[in-house]
Parts: C-alpha cells; structure tokens; sequence
C-alpha cells in the first residue's frame, strides 16, 4: 500500500461538481491499494500516517501529530501510485488491487483513522475527481507499507 502525504491548510475533493470531503488543517492523503496488500498494511499506514510529526510546535520545529494541531485527514483512493513505468512510457497497473480488494482495504485505512480519533472526509472510490489543495510548507511524505521507500 503507498500513500503520499501532503502537510494542508486546506483540501477538497468533488465529483461532478460537488464536494465530496473537504478539511482545513491537516493531512492529504493519496492511498493506493496493491495486489498482495491486507488488512494489516492498512493498519500499518493509518498508524503510521495518525502519528507523522510533520506539524510545528511552538518553537517552530517538525514535531506535532496531525491530532495535536487540531487537524483532519482527507482520504483519497488513488490507484495511479501503484503505476508502473519502468519499461516505457505507458503506466502498467498490474500491480494493483481489483476493485473489490481496494475498497475493502481503502475503507479500512478510513475506519482505522477514525477509530484513532481524527476526522477523516473522503473522496469517492473508483469515480472521477477533482482534488484542491494548499501544501503548506510544502510538506509532502511518500509511504509504503512494504518500506520500499
């Protein structure tokens, strides 16, 4: 499972024109779900991802949860990180989740950051969508619950 985390002062997600998960401080997460991901990489990244210090404390210093600055997360189901170009220009997919596999798991992750006590707004699963942002900082992490990076 790979995510990319992007420090926001704000973020939203809409569908068609409408809006679908917003937040203001807080996280935007990109979650893509693999073929060999389970239950456990999910777990893994919502843990992983609830305790990032990546919010300034009152020195200034990288060293705040999301949770202790107040903030959200907004969840994105985002196959395209699990996109293949190694060999030519076309991304190949193989690597990712049948649908079913990655709704499962996408909900997961959503239901693990809740559990920890966040807000978590989302986007749609498997629909087109437009995403907004302001990175602050910019602060952007890539994870991966195979800790290949």
């Amino acid at each position: 499972m790979r995510a990319v985390v992007q420090r926001v002062s704000r973020a939203r997600v809409s569908v068609a024109g409408e809006v679908t998960g917003e937040i203001g401080l807080g996280l935007l997460v990109l979650l893509g779900v693999g073929e060999r991901d389970t239950a456990t990489d999910a777990a893994y990244l919502a843990a992983k991802i609830a305790g990032l210090r990546i919010f300034e404390d009152a020195e200034g210093k990288m060293n705040r949860a999301v949770g202790e600055s107040g903030g959200a997360v907004l969840a994105v189901s985002q196959f395209t990180l699990l996109g293949d170009v190694r060999r030519g220009k076309r991304p190949s997919f193989d690597g990712a989740a049948r649908p079913e596999q990655a709704r499962q798991l996408y909900e997961l992750f959503v239901e693990e950051i809740r559990r920890g006590g966040l807000k978590c707004e989302t986007g749609r699963f498997q629909e087109m969508m437009d995403v907004e942002l302001v990175n602050q900082g910019p602060v952007t992490i890539l994870l991966d619950s195979e800790k290949t990076f």
